[in-house]
């Protein structure tokens, strides 16, 4: 089984929108091992967006980031990396039937957060759950 890291930002919960998330998460037979509601710092951001920190859009990503709750998981299943990629959508143009496609309204604004690689997933699962 693999594990992945996702997190369901501040406008998932601003928009009454984390239940029926996580039951589609949950209908596509994916396992939730572990979930934990937080408030992000400027220090945790900073580490987990440090490739675009630099960037002048990142104030404003921080400030919204920042804005509320965000709901941390580690997902796990057959698949569960390029699974969970797919059921979240594009940033950009996602396509209908995904998350990001059915409810985002930016690609900053976008509801949901899911590592990318292995690597990535060990690296971020460690970040906000610890080793």
């Amino acid at each position: 089984m693999e594990q992945t890291y996702i997190m369901l930002k501040p406008d998932a919960f601003a928009r009454g929108l984390v239940g029926e998330i996580l039951a589609r998460i949950e209908r596509k037979g994916y396992r939730f091992v572990r979930m934990q509601t937080m408030h992000l710092t400027p220090e945790i951001l900073r580490e987990h967006y440090a490739h675009v920190a630099d960037k002048p859009f990142y104030p404003a990503m921080e400030e919204y980031m920042m804005s509320g709750p965000v709901l941390a998981m580690i997902v796990e299943g057959e698949n569960a990396i390029d699974g969970m990629r797919h059921i979240m959508g594009a940033t950009k143009n996602a396509a209908p039937g995904t998350i990001r496609g059915d409810w985002a309204f930016s690609t900053s604004k976008n509801l949901i957060h899911g590592s990318d690689s292995a690597e990535n997933a060990q690296i971020e699962i460690a970040r906000f759950f610890g080793k």
